[in-house]
């Protein structure tokens, strides 16, 4: 317990005034004179007693009034935890932390949330004690650390601005308390200030601060919520594409959902695509309805793209509460048709026929859409084949090898180049494939050709691999075992690095993997060519087709790598674009399209590699990266933020408990009351009002009690 006018308990010495009058004004009895009446003598005694009781409870009554009154006015206040005792002038360790996440830039009542968290935060630092120590962090990745002075705090506050990276209140908090447990000050206080969403307190973080709130039992945690009760809010979900690396001759789908947060309305949807001179060019728009909590997915489709990069964004039409979720960036790569190499077993038309039909459709090629161009020749053919023009070569169903074209194929692929080999029948014999020059490019040795009678079917158990990404989201409604495979190779791997990107039902590997350099060589174990129809191998092409489609079209987009590059990154993301190894450009020129102010960044290539990295991606928007002048280098990418960072769903009572664990914290809603948490906070829980009711109470005791007690003393004495 502590008070906050301790000089008013001397007041408490004024119990002895009662006393002293008590003892002036107590009754003398009388003494009467009646002879050998001891009765009246025992009635006498009897009445001297009750008038001793009766003055000591009006005693005490009066000096307990006394004394509540000193108590009252010394300002009592009681702490069950929290800080340390004292009062609330004493210095504190104090640490402003604020959310400077995108989701602060919500308008209401024409003032975004970072507003009026700088404005409540800069009266806090005001009226903080003399001699304080105070530390301002915020939500991007910086050390925690105390101000110089008052003064520089208050221009760390002026100047915060929301980021697109940031990190989670959580991670900041953990640092805040981990910077206040080093203070030599007994009192030590923390202030967040936050729009209190989920998506700044995730209950998953919670284990993240238990063993530090083990250790804060003693500082006080204050949240001002600087929040919106009921926002309202249209925003774009993440952009999907169909490809990031796509054909010159093949269509750009484009696809986000439009989500709504309170409210209800219908809202227009604009897609732009930037033209050669990077100015923005409308390129399609749709209308949606979309009712609270609901969401709606929209579609775009760019065709005929021109080579090189391009780059666009989708936005909604109109202005609401948050700008940041209302604006979603692309960047897309095209390139002319790959060329593929097909060689297979005579006749190679017939044996290529299904592959090709797969990766290149007559329809396709005759509408002049066809993202790859597949040529066949016989596997005899090979040694004389150049293959520099190619980006990636397939093996249908090979007989034992000359050294020299296995020789051949590793250098092509060593050079960056994709090399798939479909083992069939024909596979002959096993000291050529298992041979030390085959094996430095097939990713296993052969053993054996394996029966299954009823037939096994693909079972992949994982799709984060880049030939099965198309299949992501489509788990258990692929219809693998339409296609059964009845003979297949088993295999023994032994080189590094192998990798098994698909197997059987059986577990057996079905597509494996196998890096060769600066190039990649995927081996599947059953074929995909024509094959004798009394004993086949498998149904994969003449079965439920699409599956087998989607698969090598997989396939032959990892090879040629198409399936890998990433043009489309998240704020916080490192962006990693690979380099021609033929243009060594020892300086790159970063420039952001849509921040025309922004100035432009030099970047140094990494030269072993072939690689720029860009490690500060906090800015959202379109960007490019050249080099070379008009005829050099010419990159882009795009920064987007995550759809979850904009969700603005209020976190309940019930999370931030559970957060929180056993530390008590406080929320305010404006100054006022964060106050009166403070100071609650500090000195405790004011029992003022508490006394002067119980004086009160006392002092109607003491009214009711002499007045009884002095009208039965003059109705005895009359």
């Amino acid at each position: 317990m502590s008070f906050v006018n301790p000089l008013f308990l001397a007041g408490a010495a004024l119990v002895a005034v009662p006393i002293v009058l008590h003892l002036i004004m107590r009754q003398k009895p009388r003494h009467f004179e009646f002879p050998a009446l001891r009765f009246v003598r025992k009635r006498h005694e009897v009445n001297q007693r009750r008038l001793r009781l009766r003055h000591l409870l009006l005693l005490l009554l009066r000096m307990a009034a006394l004394a509540l009154l000193a108590f009252a006015l010394a300002r009592p206040s009681i702490k069950f935890s929290g800080a340390a005792f004292g009062s609330q002038a004493g210095p504190v360790a104090a640490a402003l932390v604020f959310d400077t996440s995108m989701r602060m830039e919500y308008r209401h009542q024409n003032r975004t949330r970072l507003e009026v968290a700088r404005e409540m935060g800069l009266k806090l630092l005001a009226q903080l004690p003399p001699e304080s120590q105070v530390a301002v962090l915020d939500a991007r990745k910086s050390s925690a650390t105390f101000q110089v002075d008052r003064g520089a705090a208050k221009h760390r506050i002026e100047r915060l601005e929301t980021a697109a990276q940031s990190q989670s209140l959580i991670d900041v908090l953990d640092g805040a308390l981990a910077l206040l447990a080093e203070s030599t000050l007994d009192r030590r206080e923390v202030y967040v200030f936050t729009d209190l969403t989920r998506a700044a307190w995730p209950s998953d973080a919670a284990s993240r601060l238990e063993e530090r709130i083990a250790k804060a039992k003693d500082i006080g945690v204050y949240l001002i919520d600087v929040g919106v009760a009921d926002p309202v809010d249209t925003a774009l979900g993440e952009l999907q594409l169909d490809a990031q690396v796509l054909s010159n001759r093949s269509p750009l789908g484009l696809r986000t959902a439009v989500m709504q947060t309170g409210g209800t309305g219908r809202r227009s949807i604009e897609l732009y695509l930037l033209d050669d001179q990077r100015q923005p060019q409308k390129a399609g728009e749709r209308s949606v309805a979309v009712d609270a909590g609901q969401s709606q997915e929209v579609a775009f489709e760019l065709r005929n793209l021109e080579k090189g990069t391009r780059q666009g964004y989708v936005r909604l039409v109109g202005e609401d509460g948050l700008a940041a979720n209302d604006r979603r960036f692309f960047t897309v790569e095209v390139k002319p048709p790959w060329r593929i190499l097909l060689a297979a077993q005579a006749p190679a038309d017939q044996n290529a026929l299904f592959l090709s039909e797969a990766l290149a459709p007559r329809e396709f090629r005759q509408a002049g859409i066809a993202r790859f161009e597949c040529q066949v020749i016989g596997l005899d053919r090979l040694a004389a084949q150049a293959l520099d023009s190619f980006a990636a070569v397939c093996l249908l169903d090979p007989a034992g090898l000359d050294a020299s074209v296995w020789q051949k194929l590793v250098n092509y692929a060593a050079e960056g180049h994709g090399v798939a080999v479909f083992l069939g029948d024909r596979a002959r014999p096993l000291e050529s494939f298992n041979s030390a020059v085959a094996q430095q490019l097939l990713p296993a040795r052969l053993v054996r050709q394996a029966r299954a009678p009823d037939g096994v079917a693909l079972s992949p158990r994982d799709l984060q691999h880049p030939v099965l990404a198309a299949f992501r989201g489509m788990e258990g409604t692929v219809p693998w075992d339409a296609s059964p495979v009845f003979r297949y190779w088993q295999v023994k791997a032994g080189a590094s690095g192998v990798h098994v990107i698909l197997p059987y039902a059986d577990g057996q590997p079905a597509i494996l993997e196998r890096p060769v350099r600066k190039g990649r060589v995927l081996m599947m174990t059953t074929p995909v060519s024509l094959q004798d129809s009394s004993r086949p191998w498998n149904l994969l092409p003449v079965g439920d087709l699409w599956p087998f489609v989607v698969l090598v079209n997989g396939m032959a987009s990892y090879l040629v790598g198409a399936g890998e590059q990433q043009f489309n990154y998240m704020a916080g993301q490192s962006v990693v674009l690979a380099l021609d190894p033929r243009l060594e450009y020892r300086s790159y020129i970063l420039t952001a399209l849509d921040d025309p102010d922004a100035p432009e960044d030099r970047l140094t290539p990494d030269l072993k590699q072939h690689q720029l990295v860009v490690t500060s991606t906090d800015h959202l928007g379109n960007f490019r990266v050249g080099a070379g002048g008009a005829a050099g280098v010419d990159r882009g990418f795009s920064v987007n933020l995550a759809s979850g960072e904009t969700d603005l769903t209020r976190v309940s009572q019930d999370d931030l408990d559970r957060l929180f664990g056993d530390l008590p914290y406080r929320i305010a809603r404006d100054h006022s009351q964060l106050e009166i948490n403070v100071a609650t906070g500090r000195v405790g829980r004011d029992l003022f009002p508490l006394a002067i009711l119980v004086l009160a109470l006392v002092l109607a005791a003491e009214y009711v009690v002499s007045n009884r007690f002095y009208r039965s003393e003059q109705t005895q004495t009359t």
